[in-house]
């Protein structure tokens, strides 16, 4: 996979200070039914610390204000610049199958989306309805065409373009697609020539190359932070 500049991204991204939350067991939620409990599963991008990933602070505060009955969950892997995010895929696999009679939200930032997509195929059954919806950013996955594909303001304008690892990767299956947003952002700069378009390097392989500045405004993103949370919200009420 691709390296980060660990520099850029601890300086960008920041360090996240809070440890791992549990779900405790809630009552059975039918599919489709409003959801009377939920987790959402935050997986960090790299370097961040273990904790809640910066990209889901305010998203995560706005979901949790407009729907009671929810918790978090901070997936516990290294986050390291090897990008090795297996542990990560397996602690989110484990956490959901523990316990299938609630509802979640699943996330993911950067290397913490690859780890959330890589978990997709592994959660079926029970499992799978009990996802309501999968909210990713930067996501080096990102695969060209899929419905899911927005950008930060909920257009199409990255739909047509790759993650810097989406060759070697399946994806996201076809089944998961329409309970995922995808974001990835462009940003449009008026230069003295014309409108340059300019992309996360890392979802967005066309339009930027590897860790641009838009990779790492998800955090302070208002368009990205709104965009989730009211996903989000649509797939719990």
């Amino acid at each position: 996979m691709f390296a980060f500049t660990p520099l850029l991204v601890l300086a960008a991204i920041g360090l996240a200070n809070a440890s791992p939350h549990t779900s405790s067991s809630a009552a059975p939620t039918s599919t489709g039914a409003a959801c009377t409990s939920y987790t959402i599963i935050d997986t960090r991008g790299t370097g961040e610390a273990q904790g809640e990933s910066r990209g889901f602070t305010t998203m995560n505060q706005r979901i949790m204000q407009q729907v009671t009955g929810g918790s978090r969950y901070d997936t516990v892997y290294p986050a390291g610049y090897n990008q090795d995010s297996s542990q990560a895929t397996t602690d989110i696999v484990n956490h959901v199958n523990a316990n299938t009679n609630t509802c979640y939200i699943l996330e993911g930032y950067s290397q913490g989306a690859a780890a959330t997509v890589n978990a997709m195929s592994k959660l079926t059954g029970a499992a799978f309805n009990a996802v309501r919806g999968v909210i990713l950013i930067g996501d080096p996955l990102h695969k060209a065409g899929l419905a899911c594909n927005v950008d930060n303001n909920g257009g199409d304008t990255t739909k047509n373009v790759n993650g810097i690892s989406a060759a070697g990767s399946a994806g996201i299956p076809s089944n998961w697609v329409s309970k995922t947003l995808d974001i990835c952002i462009k940003t449009h700069l008026l230069t003295v020539l014309d409108l340059c378009n300019q992309g996360d390097g890392v979802c967005d392989t066309t339009d930027g190359s590897g860790i641009t500045s838009q990779h790492l405004q998800y955090p302070n993103d208002s368009p990205t932070q709104t965009l989730g949370a009211n996903f989000a919200i649509s797939k719990l009420k």
